[in-house]
């Protein structure tokens, strides 16, 4: 199958090339209330001032000769508080010298700092965010990264998040500003970019990144995403999605560690549902963490190593050995070893075995056959 052209696939979502990193933050601020507060602050201190102009302007002199109208109280007030300062126009009697002493001069000092205040918030904000993203950028090792946050990345999210992964340790990569500031909104990091260029994703420090999860809307930009994500980071777990079943052996020889594809086991499922809608339930439960029925990935404890996989505490539908997956029932299972990986099926409620370096009660993905936190070949 030909795949269309990078071209293409950039077409379908239009690209914001600011490359943007958007953190998290507590308490979302609105840049345009805050500009419109000020002005309307300076606003005032201006009417004040031509109000006091206007109330003695008789004790003001005139180069140009004849009484001050308003225009001339308005234009006044915007060169002294602008300290401008003309001398066209000048206070010469006893009582307007004594209120630009005691009015108008703390009112120039007011306007000037409401003036400098709104400048010098915007550098102390934009240098409050330089060092926050620096000192994201730092701190940030073994994350996950989410490449595309539709339907199937927001499933991965919600599914890594219920198996206890942090959302600050999940960082998500779109080309879709209002799709990332969304994602901010929840808790999470976000890129705004093209994953298919390396610059994007090395925004996400992809090459300090655990996992990839790729959940693009089409099969050839993950192709793209996964070349380039394999060519940054050679260790990272990759997990990819394709619509159509003929693409995975790309994914794969791009580099994915395991390609899930969406439009077959959906598929599957419609088609277990035909034919037995409770089974089409329980394999629904069985993906969705959190709830009912968990598949979870665990190692073997100590007390189980020489066992049979029957002799086991947990339901245990296969053993991960190497790279080999094997079936509860294969005869090659049992005994079991210290270096085996269990695929068990868990209330989900229910806390795991006690495992040394693993806190209890946080199971671990293995829809693949892979723990979220950790690849297959360690």
């Amino acid at each position: 199958m030909k795949l269309p052209s990078h071209d293409a696939a950039a077409r379908e979502v239009p690209e914001d090339r600011s490359h943007r990193v958007i953190l998290p933050r507590r308490t979302p601020k609105a840049p345009i209330r805050q500009v419109a507060r000020r002005l309307t602050m300076a606003l005032l201190v201006l009417v004040a001032t031509v109000f006091i102009v206007w109330f003695d302007r008789e004790g003001y002199h005139d180069n140009a000769g004849g009484p001050l109208d308003l225009l001339d109280c308005v234009y006044y007030a915007t060169v002294t508080l602008s300290t401008t300062g003309y001398g066209d126009i000048v206070p010469y009697s006893a009582s307007a010298r004594l209120l630009n002493i005691l009015l108008v001069t703390p009112l120039r000092v007011l306007f000037l700092i409401i003036l400098v205040g709104t400048t010098l918030e915007v550098l102390t904000e934009r240098t409050r965010e330089q060092w926050k993203l620096t000192r994201w950028r730092n701190a940030l090792r073994d994350h996950t990264v989410i490449v595309g946050f539709g339907t199937k990345g927001r499933s991965a999210v919600q599914t890594l998040c219920a198996t206890g992964l942090s959302r600050d340790r999940i960082v998500i990569v779109d080309p879709s500003t209002k799709v990332v500031e969304s994602a901010v909104s929840e808790g999470f990091a976000g890129v705004v970019g093209d994953a298919t260029r390396s610059d994007v994703l090395l925004r996400a420090e992809i090459q300090r990144a655990h996992q990839i999860v790729i959940a693009t809307q089409r099969d050839d930009t993950a192709v793209l995403v996964s070349l380039t994500a394999r060519q940054l980071n050679k260790r990272a777990n990759i997990v990819a999605a394709v619509r159509e079943e003929e693409n995975a052996p790309l994914l794969r020889q791009s580099g994915a560690d395991a390609v899930i594809t969406s439009a077959s086991a959906a598929g599957r499922l419609l088609g277990l549902s035909v034919h037995s809608p409770s089974a089409g339930a329980v394999m629904e439960d069985l993906i969705q963490q959190g709830s009912g029925l968990d598949l979870v990935e665990r190692p073997v404890v100590k007390s189980e190593v020489g066992k049979t996989v029957r002799e086991t505490g947990d339901l245990v539908v296969s053993v991960l050995r190497g790279h080999r997956l094997l079936g509860y029932d294969d005869p090659a299972a049992s005994p079991l070893q210290a270096a085996d990986r269990l695929i068990t099926i868990v209330r989900a409620a229910a806390e795991e075995p006690a495992v040394p370096g693993k806190p209890p009660g946080k199971p671990t993905l293995s829809g693949t056959g892979v723990s979220p936190m950790r690849p297959v070949d360690e």
